[in-house]
């Protein structure tokens, strides 16, 4: 999901501002991400101070820090730029019952978990993820299941 649809999705409003995502957006950028990328979102305790913004970029995981209103100095972004090589992940699980699907990944310190609609969104980005770290182009679609790389035992 690309940050433009993070926006349009309305969840925390007032944290997505025009005014918030304009230094988070030139962080971005200037990290090598592209202004509007696919990316995550990870929200903090409370959406209305800061959030997370998860990247992939060609030299690596892009994460901006956003902090919605620093006192005297309105919103403000950092942002850091981390080698594939570098990246942290953890172990990805889906827990499924009764037709519905939990997901769980773990990248750096953020928790990335969904349930049904929620939990493709969260396999997309990994996707994303598992494609970049291994230097390949991401599945054109969502995937139904996470492509990895290798052989595959039968078509899709």
């Amino acid at each position: 999901m690309r940050l433009s649809e993070w926006q349009a999705r309305g969840d925390h409003r007032d944290s997505m501002a025009e005014k918030v995502l304009e230094p988070t957006r030139a962080a971005l950028d200037l990290l090598g991400a592209d202004p509007d990328p696919e990316c995550w979102i990870v929200w903090g305790d409370d959406p209305a101070v800061r959030w997370m913004v998860l990247a992939p970029a060609g030299a690596g995981l892009v994460q901006v820090n956003v902090r919605v209103n620093v006192p005297g100095e309105g919103p403000r972004a950092a942002g850091k730029l981390i080698r594939w090589h570098r990246v942290q992940i953890g172990e990805l699980s889906v827990e499924i019952q009764g037709g519905h699907r939990l997901l769980t990944f773990q990248v750096e310190t953020a928790l990335l978990h969904g349930a049904d609609a929620e939990a493709d969104a969260v396999a997309a980005f990994v996707d994303r993820l598992f494609a970049s770290m291994d230097g390949r182009a991401p599945a054109p679609k969502t995937p139904d299941v996470i492509e990895l790389a290798g052989p595959r035992t039968s078509e899709p």
